[in-house]
């Protein structure tokens, strides 16, 4: 089993930043893909971003590209997700997701390839 535990959501401005964490515990080497997704109120959860966590290969959504940044740090098995230039329309819960996938399966994963999630972050953007 692993166990992933969100932190670092918060209320900002639009165009501030924030960094959410995502530490896992438990038996960690069975994953190798990690990815943040977000759930806004009335709306299906989506993928934001993924990383390989063997390779570090990483994919994100169009509506992100450029403004949120997935990184990892294995030593402390924690994945971040660093959020720039954050807009109103970016308001959601966030939450980890983990799994065993292969390399180019994991950039494209949906909700149903990934085993273990976490409880969630809320971020709140204001305009």
């Amino acid at each position: 089993q692993v166990q992933l535990v969100e932190s670092g959501g918060g209320s900002v401005q639009a165009g501030g930043s924030l960094r959410l964490s995502c530490a896992a515990s438990g038996y960690t080497s069975s994953i190798n893909c990690m990815g943040w997704f977000r759930q806004a109120p009335g709306k299906e959860r989506e993928g934001v971003a993924r990383i390989y966590t063997r390779g570090g290969s990483t994919y994100y959504a169009d509506s992100v590209q450029g403004r949120l940044t997935i990184s990892q740090d294995n030593a402390e098995n924690t994945v971040y997700l660093k959020m720039n230039s954050l807009k109103p329309e970016d308001t959601a819960t966030y939450y980890c997701a983990a799994g065993n996938l292969r390399a180019t399966w994991c950039v494209g994963a949906g909700l149903a390839d990934f085993g273990y999630w976490g409880h969630g972050t809320q971020v709140t953007v204001s305009s």
